[in-house]
C-alpha cells in the first residue's frame, strides 16, 4: 500500500506546478513598495505627563485608490508610539469617539487592575476615560490595543493596537540605537486580508477556530514596505499585533543578529540568532548590523499553528512552497543609506542585571489547560448551535470553563510567588496574563529553550510549560485577566480572571 507521505509527494512531483499555480496555494500578489510608516512619537516628559488618545473610525488606502474603512487612535489605522519614563506618573485621557464601547489595555505594564484596561474599564461612546498610570519597571517594548468583551478580535483587526515604550537612564547608557525613526525603528507586524485592495474581516467558523488570518503581511499598516537605515546598527523593535499568525522572523541572507530584549525589558546578555519566532502579543528587540550596505529582506517562514483538521490546506500549501523554494514570505526590505561609519558597530556585552525570583519560595502551584473541543459545535457563546456560555459546552475555554465576566476563576495574595503550569490544546497558544512578569522555569519537562528567556507576559504554549511569578499589582477593584492572545479564542471564551489581594 502507498503511504500518504508517498501519494503526497507523487502528486507534487507529477504536477507541482500546475498545483502551485492554482489559487487555493497562492498568496496575494506583492503589491507596489511603499516607505515605510513610522507612528508618530508621543514622549510624555514632553507632553507634561498628560496625554490624549482618540479612539475612532478612519479611511485608510491600503493600496492607491481603495479605501477601506478602519479604527485607530488619534488617526486612521493604528495609534502613535506613546513613550513613558521609569519612575513618572502619566495621565493617559482615553475618549471614546466610536460608536460602540472599546477599552484600551496596556499590555506589559505593570499596573493595578484598575487601571489595567481589561474588559471591566469599558469606556462608552462619547466618554473619556483618564487612568494616572505608575511607570515603576524596567525600560521595554509593550503595546495598547482593545480589550473590549467579545470584540476584542474585530477592533484589533481593525486598527486598535499601538506601541508603548518604556524607557529609563539605565538602558540610556548603553548606548544603545535611540534615535527614533532612523536607527531604532517599531515594527508592527500584522497579516490581513484585502479583496480588491480592500480590507475585509474574515468571518465563520474557520476565522473562530484558527483565529483570523491574512493574505497580506503589514507593517506599520504599510504593505510591501521600505525601511531606510543609515549604515550602522540598527534596533528593531518587534511587536506581534496580529490576531492569529506566529511569524518565523529571518533575514532573506541569512544574517546572524542579536536579540537583546523580551517582553518584560533587557535580557541580561545579547543573544544571536538567526531565526526568531513571535506569536500574538509577543515583542522582541534586536540589534541587526546594517554597515555593510547590503539591502536585506526581512522574511517569515509558514504558520503551520492550527487545528490538524483545518491546517491541513496551509500545511499542504507549505508543502508545495517548500519543493518549489519559495518557503519564505517577504516582509519588510532595508535599504541601508550613507557612508560607512568608519567603526564596526559594537554590541554590549551585558546589558541588564535582575533580580532573580527563587522558585523555592512558591507557595502554590495551579495548573491551567486551554482547551479547544468540538463541542462547541452543538453548544456554548460561539458555538454553532449558540447556548450558555457558562455552560462548559463552549467551543474555547481554560480548564474546561469558558470566561464569565461575573465569576472570579483564581485569587492570589499580593506579594506571593506562585508557579502557573500551562498547556495547550489541538494546537499551540500564547498565553498572556495581565499584571505580573514571569519567567519560564521548563517547558515539556525539560529545561526552557533558548526563546523562553528573559522576563515574560506572554509565551506560546502546547506542551506543560512552568511560569514563575511575584505578583506585586493589586487586583481588588478590578480583576486581572489571563487568557490566550489568538484574540478570535479569546473572545469566544478562552480566558479567565484573578483577583490579587
Amino acid at each position: 500500500m502507498l503511504s500518504r507521505r508517498t501519494i503526497l509527494t507523487g502528486a507534487a512531483l507529477a504536477g507541482a506546478g500546475a498545483v502551485a499555480s492554482h489559487p487555493l496555494w497562492q498568496a496575494a500578489a506583492a503589491p507596489e513598495p511603499q516607505l515605510l510608516k513610522i507612528p508618530d512619537l508621543i514622549d510624555a516628559r514632553k507632553e507634561g505627563q498628560s496625554l490624549a488618545l482618540k479612539v475612532q473610525t478612519g479611511t485608510t488606502a491600503f493600496f492607491p485608490g481603495r479605501d477601506s474603512r478602519t479604527f485607530g487612535y488619534n488617526g486612521n489605522y493604528l495609534g502613535p508610539v506613546i513613550r513613558v519614563h521609569r519612575g513618572d506618573d502619566v495621565e493617559i485621557a482615553v475618549t471614546n469617539a466610536l460608536s460602540e464601547a472599546t477599552t484600551v489595555h496596556w499590555h506589559g505594564l505593570l499596573i493595578p487592575g484598575e487601571m489595567d484596561g481589561g474588559p471591566h474599564q469599558l469606556i462608552r461612546p462619547g466618554t473619556t476615560w483618564r487612568p494616572v498610570v505608575s511607570v515603576r519597571q524596567p525600560a521595554a517594548t509593550l503595546f495598547y490595543h482593545s480589550h473590549v468583551h467579545d470584540r476584542t478580535a474585530e477592533q484589533v483587526y481593525s486598527g486598535l493596537t499601538g506601541v508603548l515604550i518604556v524607557t529609563e537612564d539605565s538602558e540610556k547608557a548603553l548606548g544603545l540605537p535611540s534615535e527614533y525613526g532612523v536607527d531604532d525603528l517599531p515594527l508592527v507586524l500584522q497579516d490581513r486580508q484585502f479583496e480588491d485592495g480592500r480590507l475585509v474581516v474574515p468571518q465563520g467558523m474557520m476565522s473562530l477556530m484558527m483565529g483570523r488570518r491574512g493574505d497580506t503581511l503589514l507593517v506599520n499598516g504599510t504593505p510591501n514596505p521600505v525601511a531606510r537605515v543609515p549604515r550602522r546598527l540598527a534596533r528593531l523593535r518587534f511587536v506581534n499585533g496580529s490576531n492569529a499568525r506566529i511569524f518565523n522572523l529571518a533575514f532573506s541572507d541569512d544574517r546572524a543578529f542579536h536579540w537583546i530584549a523580551s517582553e518584560g525589558g533587557l535580557l541580561e546578555r545579547p543573544v544571536e540568532l538567526r531565526s526568531l519566532t513571535l506569536a500574538p502579543g509577543e515583542r522582541a528587540e534586536i540589534l541587526a548590523d546594517f554597515s555593510d550596505g547590503r539591502p536585506v529582506a526581512l522574511e517569515t517562514g509558514a504558520d503551520l499553528n492550527m487545528p490538524m483538521m483545518m491546517g491541513m490546506q496551509r500545511r499542504l500549501r507549505s508543502f508545495f512552497s517548500d519543493l518549489l523554494g519559495r518557503s519564505r514570505e517577504h516582509i519588510l526590505r532595508f535599504e541601508p543609506q550613507g557612508g560607512a561609519s568608519g567603526t564596526k558597530a559594537a554590541v554590549p556585552e551585558r546589558l541588564a542585571e535582575h533580580e532573580r525570583v527563587d522558585a523555592a519560595q512558591a507557595v502554590r502551584r495551579r495548573r491551567f489547560v486551554l482547551n479547544m473541543g468540538m463541542g462547541g459545535m452543538m453548544g456554548g457563546r460561539g458555538g454553532m448551535m449558540g447556548g450558555d456560555r457558562g455552560s462548559g459546552m463552549a467551543m474555547h475555554g481554560i480548564n474546561s470553563r469558558a470566561f464569565d465576566m461575573k465569576r472570579i476563576d483564581e485569587q492570589v495574595r499580593l506579594g506571593d510567588i506562585e508557579i502557573w503550569e500551562a498547556s495547550g490544546e489541538m494546537m499551540a497558544h500564547p498565553l498572556h496574563i495581565h499584571g505580573v512578569h514571569f519567567e519560564v522555569l521548563s517547558r515539556d519537562g525539560g529545561k526552557p529553550t533558548v526563546r523562553d528567556q528573559g522576563l515574560r507576559d506572554t509565551v506560546l504554549v502546547k506542551e506543560p510549560v512552568e511560569l514563575l511569578a511575584r505578583f506585586t499589582q493589586a487586583a481588588t477593584k478590578a480583576p486581572f485577566m489571563y487568557h490566550c492572545h489568538i484574540l478570535e479564542h479569546e473572545d469566544n471564551g478562552m480566558m479567565g480572571q484573578f483577583t490579587v489581594g
